[in-house]
């Protein structure tokens, strides 16, 4: 065991609720692991056999106030943690009494009330989380750390490294846990990774780190009372690498064929609870009838979460759509109100107006993002706030665009207001992991428990001959996300007004910013405030066709749509404004007025949003329709360098003109 100087204070009664707590684990995934043979518990199970002592050690030494981020091994966690046996059974079960009311299973379970962030699917989803989580407490100046869990598997991940640099960078209270169970699934550490030593990797981040036992439950906590003593005095970073093993196979599907069944038996010998118990009993500390207690009040713990579980209620098919967003939302924005004076501006300088406005009126408000300080953003959005606010808040961040918008979904998830800046769309595919498997989720998983209030802000589109990799338009595949509001301001009114808005929901917004439009100029009113961002705008009225569009493509239309009336064609222009939800009634008022449609989207044609407002188009206006719907998308093909390609690749005014002579039989 432990050596006496570095061993907690093992009072007899503290010495029986660690073993208590290994049992409790081992007995309640003992029975989990029945019922799921039985089928009462379904999908992916991962249990924690064999690493009871890490969970144990760790988690009573942390504070109320303290967060939990787990992985997707996690019962063990919300159990020590205090979630009640009960809802966490029922969770299991699927069942609506269950912790995060049935929706997150096995992998994601949740308690707002005790601090716990949940499990995540993802490997190394989490650990961007747990730095955002710990980024909010530091930005308030609150006393907090998170203690974020994780398998030997993660530290191959970008996050994990992405996550250790910004957690160092920034002297984060994050205490990383690494559950270092020898296997990620079915491949040994040392086939998977060049240095096994994983605690040396936290030293190359500047991260105090350790070593544990993690099969010892004394030495797991002695290493942690070290660390979280630290901790509240430097509010930094700490890592403790667990060494255990796991004794079930990685989850309930896998045959385990990757290693001998006498290599576990041999580590049942040095298992967790059989070493402490042992030790225990030698020590005179405790006696067969405390473990024989032990074991029926747990039995009877499990009898009753177990009845509880199948006594439960299966949520109402009605409440299917419940929490992916959030149930009340701020009101919508009044109209403008007159205008005190117009000025001449930029789109750009419209959406940096907004950024000022919001950090002044809401102390959550952050700007983060690449190159977002002294350098001013990509595009200069940003330029002159560094000196304005400060580096916490125009943040600028490292190139980790999975670690930084993770840090800011998860500085939300704590109650901040963040704006995360990502440089270019191409980038955001690097962070799409966090905005679609945790921002646009975690609501929904937690039960409504948890929500994601960040803005995610990011250009798009093509015209300024970047070539192939930074000319996307990739607002469709946002827009086929649940859980997220897509926006794509292209007015100066928008622009500024819109970010306003989108500061003020529950939920994660994220805006496209068509890069051909941050040097358009125009007037704008000096009072411009807030605009509603659920609903389309027509901008120009007509009867003969309606010209559905959004963004970089608005103004194209509205040119088009003044060379069209030179030809006695009056087109209608209905500017999107936002992608998800979209406003269909808009939409369908002015399809059912013009009865003809042209989709203008600079998308690529598969799978584009403007497939999608077709097919709406076709299932509830058909009939209304003189003409089939048309569409008019990027070309499909990688947007290519040189102009004369480039233009003819995506949307212009004269193909618009033309798509809609088409439409109407005078080509």
């Amino acid at each position: 065991m432990t050596d006496t100087a570095t061993k907690p204070h093992l009072t007899r009664a503290h010495s029986l609720e660690l073993l208590r707590q290994m049992i409790r684990i081992r007995r309640f995934e003992d029975k989990c692991a029945e019922l799921y043979t039985q089928e009462k518990i379904r999908g992916f199970m991962h249990l924690y056999d064999g690493e009871e002592a890490i969970a144990t050690g760790v988690i009573p030494v942390l504070g109320e106030r303290d967060r939990i981020v787990g992985t997707y091994r996690e019962h063990g966690h919300a159990l020590v943690r205090g979630v009640p046996m009960n809802e966490v059974m029922a969770e299991m079960y699927g069942k609506a009494e269950g912790c995060s009311g049935g929706r997150g299973g096995s992998m994601h379970l949740f308690s707002a009330e005790m601090n716990f962030y949940g499990g995540n699917a993802i490997v190394g989803g989490g650990l961007p989380l747990a730095v955002g989580l710990a980024l909010a407490d530091k930005l308030r100046a609150e006393d907090r750390v998170t203690a974020c869990f994780f398998g030997e598997g993660a530290v191959a991940e970008g996050e994990f490294h992405e996550s250790l640099n910004l957690a160092s960078l920034w002297d984060l209270p994050v205490l990383f846990v690494c559950e270092n169970n020898k296997y990620a699934m079915g491949t040994a550490l040392d086939r998977s990774e060049a240095e096994t030593d994983i605690h040396k990797k936290a030293e190359g981040y500047a991260i105090a780190s350790e070593v544990v036992d993690g099969m010892d439950v004394v030495a797991v906590e002695a290493a942690t009372r070290r660390a979280i003593e630290v901790m509240r005095e430097t509010h930094e970073p700490y890592f403790l690498e667990c060494r255990t093993y796991r004794f079930r196979a990685h989850s309930m599907f896998d045959a385990q064929f990757y290693r001998d069944k006498d290599e576990v038996e041999e580590w049942r010998t040095k298992g967790p609870i059989v070493r402490f118990q042992g030790w225990l009993e030698q020590n005179g500390i405790a006696h067969p009838d405390d473990v024989k207690r032990i074991e029926e009040e747990t039995r009877a713990e499990i009898d009753a979460a177990v009845a509880f579980a199948e006594a439960g209620t299966w949520e109402p098919l009605e409440n299917l759509t419940r929490h992916v967003y959030a149930a009340q939302r701020p009101a919508a924005p009044p109209p403008p109100a007159a205008p005190t004076e117009m000025v001449e501006t930029t789109y750009r300088e419209a959406v940096k107006q907004a950024i000022v406005e919001a950090m002044k009126r809401d102390d959550r408000v952050f700007l983060m993002g690449e190159d977002v300080g002294r350098y001013g953003g990509c595009y200069a959005v940003s330029k002159g706030l560094f000196d304005q606010f400060g580096p916490d808040r125009i943040r600028d961040t490292p190139l980790s665009e999975s670690g930084f918008t993770g840090a800011g979904i998860g500085a939300a998830a704590a109650g901040m207001r963040p704006i995360v800046e990502v440089m270019t769309v191409n980038f955001s595919m690097l962070a799409l992991d966090q905005i679609l498997n945790t921002a646009a989720t975690l609501r929904h998983m937690s039960n409504g428990q948890f929500g994601v209030p960040v803005v995610i802000r990011m250009a798009t589109g093509a015209g300024r001959q970047l070539a192939a990799q930074h000319s996307h338009s990739l607002e469709g595949w946002y827009a086929h996300i649940p859980g997220i509001r897509v926006l794509a301001p292209a007015t100066l009114e928008d622009a500024r007004g819109m970010l306003w808005t989108a500061l003020q929901d529950p939920d994660p917004v994220v805006i496209f910013e068509n890069v051909m439009l941050y040097n358009r100029t125009g007037q704008l009113a000096a009072n411009a405030g807030p605009v509603d961002i659920d609903k389309a705008a027509i901008r120009r009225q007509g009867k003969d066709v309606s010209v559905i569009t959004y963004g970089g493509s608005l103004f194209k239309a509205l040119d088009a749509a003044e060379e069209l009336a030179k030809q006695g064609i009056e087109a209608e222009v209905v500017d999107l404004r936002t992608l998800r939800p979209l406003d269909m009634p808009t939409i369908l008022a002015s399809v059912g007025k013009t009865h003809r449609a042209l989709i203008v989207d600079e998308g690529w044609r598969s799978g584009s949003i403007s497939a999608e407002i077709g097919m709406r188009l076709a299932e509830q206006e058909f009939f209304d329709l003189d003409a089939p719907l048309a569409r008019l998308c990027s070309q499909e093909v990688p947007i290519p360098y040189p102009k004369h390609l480039e233009d003819s690749a995506i949307p212009q005014i004269g193909s618009i003109v033309q798509a809609v002579k088409t439409m109407l039989g005078r080509a």
